[in-house]
């Protein structure tokens, strides 16, 4: 699977095993992610949302678009 590919989300978490993957509204089709940790974070990659969101392949987050955003012409 491709960086910022558009997938529902990662698979599920089965309860009581982990916190669930954060979700990140954002009003751009381009995102970047660090992981958020600092340096417990991961590499900066940066993905595309095709549809309405995208996840990083590092961390789990999901990238979801606002409501009538994302249309930069990009």
């Amino acid at each position: 699977m491709a960086f910022g590919a558009d997938t529902p989300s990662p698979a599920p978490v089965q309860p009581g095993t982990a916190v669930h993957p954060e979700i990140i509204m954002v009003d751009s089709r381009t995102v970047a992610c660090d992981g958020g940790d600092g340096a417990a974070g991961h590499p900066l990659v940066y993905l595309r949302i095709e549809k309405e969101q995208t996840f990083c392949p590092w961390c789990s987050r999901i990238f979801r678009l606002m409501p009538g955003a994302g249309h930069e012409g990009h």
